[in-house]
C-alpha cells in the first residue's frame, strides 16, 4: 500500500475508485465500505484509494470542543487500512484553507484533477467544500462531464450496519472492551512512549513500563485493570506477550496526586524500555481502580489480578475462532413484476438469514418500487431508473453491492428453509468452486424438475444446452436420483450463486445478451481459466419459470439462437468454429421446421433474425472474443475445466435414440 501526505506529490492517477471519510477505528462497518472499494476497483481495473485527514476535521472546525476522542492515531489507522488491502491512502493536510475551499473547487480541482476517479463512494450525508454546501446531488451533477459515477451508500445500509465509531467510544467508555472489539473486528489499541516513572512497582515485584501517548484526542480508557497484549516487538524478539494494563491515579500509593498515569507489567519480561515506542492491545476490561489499605494489601491485589489475566489470556488465546463467514447478497432484479415480488419475497425474507436482499428495479413503469418500499422496509431498493435488461441490469445492480458471494434470483423463485447454507459451505470449503446452483423444482410442480436448470447445467459438443433432469422440454420427476453434488457446465441464472470477485474479474454477464444464455456464457469463460461450477442439490428452490418471457415466445426464441451462437464465437477454438457454425446453420433450420410443423410461423421469423443479428455484429464479437481470451489468461489458475460437456449430440440422443433421462444418457 502506498500513503502519500503531501498533495503536491501524488502521482499521476488515472482510473481509480475513491472512498473519503475520517474512518475512525477502521471498524467492521469500514471493512464493508472499503470491500465495496476494492471490488469496484477490480471491476473497472483501477486503483482502490482512501482520502482521509489529519488532523481530524472537527479538531479544526469545532477547536472549543473538548470531549472529542478518536479511536485511532493516524499512524494507526494507515496500519488498519494496509491491512484492509486498499492499494493508495491519502492523508488530506486538513487545514483553514482546505476547509475553506468552494464545492466546486473541492470537486475539480481536488477529486477530478488529483485522482480521476471512474467511482465515488459516499454516504447519503457526505457534504464538503465551505460551509457544507456540497452533498452528493451537488456530485453527481459532475457524473457525465467529468466521467466519474458516484455510488451511494442509503441511509438505509448505513442505519442498518450493526457498528459505528460512537457506539464503539460508548462502550469503551462504559469498559467493555469484549464489545467494542467485536465491534472493531480488531482489539483496540494504542501506543506511546515508555517514560520514567516513580518506580514504586519494581518495590512490590511488579516493575510496569509508563507509557506517554502524544496524540491529545487518542481516546484514554476508564480508569481501572485490563488484559493486554504487546503488539510491538520487545528487545528479545517477542511479540504478542501478555501483560497487565493500569490506567488511574494510583491512588493506594498517592490519592492527593491527580496525575492519571497508563502502566503495563509485562509477564515474563525484565528490561529496559525506557524511551522506546510500546503498542498495546487491550484484550478485556478486569476491574475498576479502587484504594486500598496497604502496599501489601495492593500486592496481593495484584497477584490476584494477575491470575485472572492470565486466565483470560489463555481463553482467548486457546479458543479457535470460526471461520469468518462469507457475506452473502441476494440480488434480484425487477421489472414490471410487483406480483411475483408480493408472492416470492416473503420466502426469501423468512428463509435467507444473515443475508442481505437487495432487489435492482430496471424501470419499471408499474409502483414495484412503491410496493416494495411500503411493504417490504427491510429490503434495500436499487433503483436503476432504466430498462437495462437482465444481463446489463446486474452488471449495473453489483457495482452498488458488497459482498463476497452474490446470489442472482429470478423474482418468480420461492426458496425452501436452509436454501443458502449448503451452497455457501460447499464454496467456502471449496475455493475452485467460482459459481454454483441449487436443485431447482417446478413451483407449479414441486415433485419435478424445472426447466431452467434442474439439477446443473450441461451442453454437448455442438453448444447446445440441457440440464441433469431436464432434456429439452422433457422434465424428469425428482426422485433424489440427482442429490449428489457434481461438477457441472453451467448454472442457472435463475438462481446463480457466484463469487464477487470472480463476478467483477471476468466483467459479469455480457451485456449484449440482453437476456437468455448470459449464464451459459459466463460460466463457460470462467471455466476455461480452470475453475469449477457445481450443482449443490441439498439447496432447493422452486421456480415458477416464463415469469418474465414465457419458453416458446418469439422474442426468447430469438434471444436463445442468437445468444447462444454469441457464446460459441467468443468461445470455441477457431478449428471448431470452421465447421460448427455451418452445422449450426443447418440444425437451427431443422428446429424451424419443428416450429413450422406446430404452426409457430412467428419462431420461425425470429429464428431468421437470430441469424441475421448475429451475422450483422461478427466484427464486434470478434472484438470481444479477443478481450475474452486476453482477459482469461489474466486469471486464469489451471487449465480449462471440461467438466459438464456431453461428448456426444443431444439433439441425436434425445429425438432418434430417444433418450429423455439424463441418468441413462450418460449409462445407456
Amino acid at each position: 500500500m502506498r500513503v502519500f501526505t503531501d498533495l503536491y506529490q501524488l502521482p499521476d492517477f488515472q482510473k481509480t475508485v475513491v472512498t473519503i471519510g475520517s474512518f475512525d477505528g477502521v471498524h467492521l462497518g469500514h471493512r464493508r465500505i472499503l470491500d465495496q472499494v476494492r471490488t469496484l476497483a477490480h471491476a473497472c481495473g483501477g486503483e482502490s484509494v482512501v482520502i482521509t485527514f489529519d488532523p481530524h476535521p472537527r479538531t479544526v472546525l469545532r477547536p472549543d470542543e473538548k470531549n472529542f476522542k478518536l479511536l485511532t492515531s493516524t499512524a494507526e489507522k494507515i496500519a488498519l487500512l494496509e491491512s484492509s488491502g486498499i492499494d493508495n491512502v491519502v492523508v488530506v493536510p486538513f487545514n483553514d484553507d482546505f476547509a475553506r475551499q468552494s464545492a466546486r473547487d473541492y470537486v475539480e480541482a481536488f477529486l477530478v484533477e488529483k485522482f480521476r476517479p471512474c467511482y465515488i463512494v459516499i454516504g447519503y450525508d457526505h457534504h464538503f467544500g465551505a460551509n457544507r454546501e456540497g452533498n452528493i446531488d451537488f456530485l453527481k451533477k459532475y457524473e457525465t462531464p467529468a466521467g466519474f459515477e458516484v455510488v451511494e451508500i442509503p441511509a438505509q445500509e448505513v442505519d442498518e450496519m450493526a457498528v459505528s465509531s460512537s457506539k464503539i467510544r460508548k462502550a469503551l467508555d462504559a469498559s467493555d472492551v469484549h464489545l467494542a472489539n467485536r465491534l472493531l473486528g480488531h482489539p483496540f489499541a494504542f501506543s506511546g512512549e515508555v517514560v520514567y516513572g516513580k518506580q514504586i512497582g519494581r518495590t512490590i515485584s511488579f516493575p510496569t513500563a509508563n507509557i506517554a501517548i502524544a496524540d491529545p484526542y487518542k481516546l484514554v480508557l476508564p480508569q481501572g485493570i485490563y488484559a493486554a497484549r504487546i503488539s510491538s516487538r520487545l528487545p528479545d524478539g517477542r511479540t504478542g506477550v501478555e501483560a497487565m494494563l493500569y490506567i488511574g491515579n494510583r491512588p493506594t500509593i498517592d490519592e492527593t496526586d491527580p496525575r492519571q498515569t497508563i502502566e503495563v507489567n509485562i509477564l515474563n519480561f525484565d528490561g529496559d524500555l525506557y524511551g522506546q515506542q510500546l503498542s498495546v492491545d487491550v484484550i478485556d476490561f478486569i476491574r475498576p481502580d479502587k484504594k486500598l489499605d496497604s502496599l501489601e494489601a495492593l500486592q496481593a491485589q495484584i497477584e490476584a489480578d494477575k491470575l485472572e489475566i492470565v486466565k483470560r489470556l489463555e481463553q482467548e488465546k486457546m479458543s479457535i475462532p470460526a471461520p469468518e463467514p462469507l457475506s452473502v447478497a441476494v440480488v434480484i432484479l425487477n421489472y414490471n413484476t410487483r406480483k411475483h415480488l408480493e408472492l416470492y419475497l416473503p420466502s426469501v425474507l423468512e428463509n435467507s438469514p444473515g443475508a442481505r436482499i437487495v432487489v435492482a428495479d430496471n424501470g419499471s413503469p408499474d409502483d414495484s418500487v412503491d410496493f416494495l418500499r411500503r411493504q417490504f422496509p427491510q429490503v434495500e431498493v436499487l433503483d436503476l431508473q432504466h430498462n437495462y435488461g437482465f444481463a446489463q441490469g446486474y452488471n449495473e445492480a453489483l457495482k452498488h453491492v458488497a459482498a463476497d458471494i452474490y446470489v442472482i434470483l429470478n423474482s418468480d423463485v420461492e426458496v425452501a428453509p436452509g436454501w443458502i447454507e449448503p451452497v455457501i459451505e460447499a464454496m467456502r470449503k471449496d475455493p475452485d468452486i467460482a459459481i454454483a446452483q441449487p436443485k431447482i423444482l417446478a413451483w407449479t410442480e414441486k415433485s419435478r424438475f424445472e426447466y431452467a436448470g434442474a439439477a446443473g447445467g450441461w451442453i454437448d459438443f455442438l453448444g447446445y444446452p440441457f440440464c441433469r433432469g431436464r432434456i429439452f422440454n422433457h422434465r424428469e420427476e425428482d426422485r433424489g436420483q440427482y442429490d449428489a453434488p457434481q461438477a457441472c457446465f453451467w448454472a442457472a441464472g435463475a438462481a446463480f450463486f457466484i463469487r464477487a470477485d470472480i463476478y467483477h474479474a471476468f466483467g459479469g454477464f455480457d451485456g449484449d445478451y440482453f437476456a437468455h444464455n448470459e449464464e451459459i456464457d459466463l460460466c463457460w469463460r470462467v471455466k476455461r481459466a480452470g475453475y469449477s461450477v457445481w450443482c449443490i442439490p441439498q439447496s432447493v428452490v422452486y421456480h415458477l419459470g416464463g415469469g418474465t418471457l414465457q419458453y416458446e415466445s418469439p422474442r426468447k426464441v430469438f434471444l436463445n439462437f442468437r445468444n447462444s451462437l454469441y457464446s460459441l464465437l467468443k468461445n470455441e477454438s477457431w478449428a471448431k468454429l470452421c465447421w460448427l457454425l455451418p452445422a449450426r446453420f443447418v440444425l437451427d433450420g431443422v428446429a424451424g421446421a419443428r416450429f413450422a410443423a406446430k404452426g409457430q410461423f412467428r419462431a420461425i421469423w425470429s429464428i431468421v433474425e437470430a441469424h441475421f443479428s448475429f451475422y450483422s455484429s461478427l466484427p464486434a464479437l470478434l472484438r470481444k472474443r479477443k478481450e475474452v481470451a486476453a482477459n482469461i489468461e489474466q486469471h486464469r489458475i489451471r487449465p480449462e475445466n471440461t467438466s459438464g460437456i456431453y461428448p456426444g449430440s443431444i439433439i441425436v440422443a434425445h429425438y432418434l435414440r430417444r433418450i429423455k433421462q439424463f441418468s441413462k444418457l450418460m449409462n445407456p
